[in-house]
């Protein structure tokens, strides 16, 4: 009689651990939370500078952006505060004759203070908008931005840069001497213009 109360009572002791073992997976399992996170290699970032007084567009992008950020529950938990810094040299704007891009970077970017890197902060405020703390040429100044969030987590942002923002107007002469004839249009005023429009996108993956 005494080994079968023993068997049983060690029977119980071992549903009862079971029991409590099955409950903290659980908790565990329901404790566990998706995070967002960049799928590296997605983030594109593009520009359009215009030239001529009838304002042509002249596109590029960049090829290397580096990130810093926490993944978050949501794509704007994980954006904001996220970090960016892009090398001005990689610049690439699909000029056949290879002579845009090293005259961009030498007579625009090479004529700022700290021309190595564009750095900047993503911010959202309380009511989803979005700016970025943009440092250029030593200067660090709120870009707005606006953005859209797709279904399947792409993220495109637009904005459009006002180059004096950044006390960068005498790069800008820089450029448009070196580019006196490409910048000149029919009325033969040579232009480039200060206003520049930002697109960029990313993509999130859940975890």
């Amino acid at each position: 009689m005494k080994k079968l109360q023993v068997a049983a009572l060690a029977l119980l002791l071992v549903t009862a651990f079971s029991c409590k073992q099955a409950k903290k997976e659980e908790q565990k399992t329901e404790e566990a939370v998706a995070t967002y996170s960049i799928v590296k290699d997605s983030t594109d970032v593009r520009f359009t500078a215009y030239k001529t007084t009838e304002k042509k567009p002249v596109g590029g992008t960049f090829k290397q952006v580096d990130l810093t950020y926490e993944a978050g529950e949501t794509p704007m938990e994980t954006l904001n505060g996220m970090q960016f810094s892009i090398p001005v040299s990689s610049l690439f704007t699909n000029d056949t004759t290879n002579t845009r891009d090293p005259k961009i970077i030498h007579f625009f970017f090479d004529m700022m203070k700290e021309t190595q890197t564009i750095k900047g902060t993503f911010s959202f405020d309380d009511n989803k908008n979005c700016s970025v703390k943009l440092t250029m040429n030593g200067v660090s100044t709120d870009f707005p931005m606006e953005y859209e969030v797709t279904e399947d987590n792409h993220v495109n942002f637009s904005g459009t840069m006002d180059l004096k923002n950044w006390d960068a107007l005498d790069a800008l002469a820089s450029l448009n001497k070196a580019c006196f004839d490409l910048h000149t249009g029919p009325d033969g005023v040579s232009k480039t213009w200060e206003d520049v429009a930002i697109k960029a996108s990313v993509y999130l993956e859940m975890n």
